[in-house]
């Protein structure tokens, strides 16, 4: 992880100790965000940071830690967020903005729950290695386009830009880091933003 420099020993302006911060995981490798950027470049950057958060949250679990519904009454688990997320990025950016003639994940008439719900026989590995293809193809969709660029999503009134699609994928990323600080702390007591 890069050092903030903001948070140097001896650095305190406001006064706060370091107890006065959130705790950070001693293995953070997440990308730093730019403090100064050009749009694209801060979109981007922040996107990619909750992606590599989700993948931070995932180190280190078991199948079945990562199955186990660890606050309830809620039946989210952190393997049941990755699918979700996955079904989220082909949703957002292949089949809305570009179009793509691609199924849905995890999904099932009988239970669209599927993403949220794994089935018995669902494996975490494989799932977390489908949601990374989906950031891929994400990524690659964001690189061809233009921040102006616009599509009109499926069953919907109105066009979108990449902006707004964007901004609406940090927004999801952001609410789902929260369940899944919570559901890891719930699984094994690991805290830490």
């Amino acid at each position: 992880m890069v050092e903030d420099p903001s948070r140097r020993e001896g650095h305190s302006e406001s006064g706060l100790t370091d107890s006065g911060f959130a705790a950070v995981w001693s293995d953070d490798d997440r990308p730093r965000i730019p403090r100064v950027a050009g749009e694209r470049e801060a979109l981007t950057a922040y996107l990619d940071y909750y992606r590599a958060t989700v993948e931070m949250k995932c180190r280190g679990l078991t199948t079945e830690q990562a199955r186990t519904r660890s606050m309830p009454p809620s039946t989210m688990s952190v393997h049941g967020l990755v699918r979700h997320l996955a079904g989220v990025e082909r949703w957002w950016f292949q089949q809305n903005f570009e179009r793509r003639d691609v199924p849905f994940l995890f999904f099932a008439e009988d239970n669209p729950d599927l993403d949220f719900d794994p089935p018995p026989d669902a494996d975490f590995e494989a799932d977390r290695a489908v949601w990374r293809a989906q950031c891929e193809a994400s990524r690659e969709i964001v690189a061809a386009h233009d921040l102006d660029d616009t599509a009109r999503p499926l069953d919907w009134y109105e066009d979108v830009d990449l902006r707004w699609l964007m901004l609406r994928m940090i927004t999801e990323y952001a609410q789902h880091c929260g369940h899944l600080d919570l559901l890891r702390e719930g699984v094994d007591g690991r805290t830490g933003a």
